[in-house]
């Protein structure tokens, strides 16, 4: 026999009016995440679907990643776009494959927007004299996006930028393959390039994202920095 638990959706805002309901219950199989949660609601509420790319997640009132494990009676609230509405997003996902740029900037310019930034960090062939095999990447998952959701909402609304999107891969690396992906959509070039550039700098030196270099007899992981 399966073992199933019990939890409770919580709906805010535009959510809770397409989905005519505030609150939602529903039972998961034991070892669902927070993810699991999300993708059963677009299944059951089919008319959140469109809307449900833009949610942020929160376990018991704190905020998680779709990483996020559940257990029986908790509460995961779906949180929509705040500060500018579905206009302004900004949205951090951590990938184990390779960046795909074109995918993660689809959509992200609009009408109002006059410039489109895209930075990406690629492992080069040598540090420090020594020739690279390939990079590792290591995150703690949940934490990470969290934080670089926080990260990217912070900088968008410090700098007046529209979308903000930021990709970080985790994983073995190649050589002249990209660990991070930051885009960032604005109606001027100077604010999404400022906005650009804190994020690069904010997040080498705050998220929970650690890399190991591998070269040619030998490999160590780099003491005291965070992030790419």
């Amino acid at each position: 026999m399966d073992i199933t638990m019990r939890v409770s959706i919580f709906l805010f805002a535009a959510f809770r009016e397409k989905a005519g309901s505030g609150r939602l219950q529903m039972e998961l199989p034991e070892g669902a995440t927070a993810g699991d949660a999300l993708r059963r609601v677009a299944k059951d509420v089919p008319q959140l679907g469109p809307l449900l790319g833009s949610a942020a997640l929160a376990v018991n009132s704190e905020y998680a990643g779709p990483d996020a494990p559940l257990k029986d009676g908790d509460e995961v609230a779906l949180i929509p776009p705040v500060s500018g509405g579905a206009s302004r997003v900004a949205t951090a996902s951590i990938t184990d494959k390779p960046i795909d740029a074109d995918a993660a900037i689809a959509g992200l310019v609009r009408p109002a927007d006059g410039a489109l930034v895209v930075f990406q960090g690629v492992v080069r062939a040598f540090t420090d004299g020594r020739r690279l095999l390939h990079m590792e990447y290591e995150a703690y998952r949940p934490m990470a996006e969290w934080l670089l959701q926080r990260i990217a909402e912070d900088v968008r609304a410090r700098h007046g930028v529209d979308d903000i999107v930021v990709v970080p891969r985790v994983g073995r690396i190649a050589v002249g393959e990209a660990s991070l992906l930051i885009a960032v959509a604005s109606p001027h070039r100077k604010e999404a390039f400022d906005a650009c550039q804190e994020m690069v700098n904010r997040i080498k030196d705050l998220a929970p994202i650690w890399k190991k270099e591998v070269w040619e007899g030998g490999e160590a992981w780099v003491a005291g920095e965070h992030g790419h």
